[in-house]
């Protein structure tokens, strides 16, 4: 094992649990915001609808653990519950959705990890059957063309928390461009996922989602 990838499963990678799924059966203890300002319903509704306009979206992305230690790669989304997230050269690991579940690959290690996307805070996103203004609730930000927006399931606290941080832009969907997204593991550890040059509409070719599988004589 490469020193690249002792430091990234020490660190980023261990977040990425909480960034992007909780394992199932594993209660997670969460960290909420002290005393949220109470939003009126029609402003989590319209978030709500921003991110259900979105098609496709192809984005860059910084990933960052509690410790600093980061990340980069390509995000690229296309709903309903399909993203692939391509790390940065010389990261072994793939992590693609087929609109079922959400796959961890690490070439180095041969390993292939799956999450049904229910289970994961990523679900609040991609899953189209998630009814996520009955559980998002506004954060108050300090400026005006900030929302934030906490998404948790009070019935399943096992499936993780997620604050998604929208800024208004006129040209995204629905008005509001997804910025970043923050995620607390069991042990309140925080991770960040930030995105930087957003495109919306683009074109994803069906094979974005697959991968190719390390096992032997195993393909998708």
């Amino acid at each position: 094992m490469n020193s690249l990838t002792k430091i990234l499963r020490a660190g980023p990678i261990a977040g990425l649990a909480a960034a992007l799924f909780v394992s199932p059966g594993v209660p997670t203890a969460l960290a909420a915001p002290a005393a949220p300002a109470a939003a009126p319903a029609n402003d989590v509704d319209r978030a709500v609808a921003a991110l259900r306009a979105i098609s496709t979206m192809r984005a860059d992305f910084v990933q960052t653990d509690r410790n600093g230690q980061r990340l980069t790669g390509t995000v690229t989304l296309q709903r309903p519950g399909k993203i692939r997230f391509q790390y940065q050269p010389g990261v072994p690991l793939l992590i693609v959705s087929d609109g079922a579940a959400l796959t961890v690959i690490d070439y180095e290690v041969r390993q292939v990890s799956r999450w049904p996307i229910r289970n994961s805070p990523l679900g609040a996103l991609l899953n189209p059957d998630k009814d996520v203004a009955r559980y998002a609730r506004l954060l108050p930000t300090t400026s005006p063309d900030v929302v934030s927006l906490e998404i948790k399931d009070p019935r399943h606290p096992e499936y993780g928390t997620m604050t998604m941080i929208m800024v208004r832009k006129p040209g995204a969907p629905g008005g509001l461009q997804l910025d970043s997204w923050v995620a607390l593991d069991s042990q309140n550890q925080r991770t960040t996922i930030r995105l930087s040059n957003q495109q919306y509409g683009v074109p994803v070719p069906a094979n974005t989602f697959r991968f190719n599988d390390p096992r032997p004589q195993i393909r998708h």
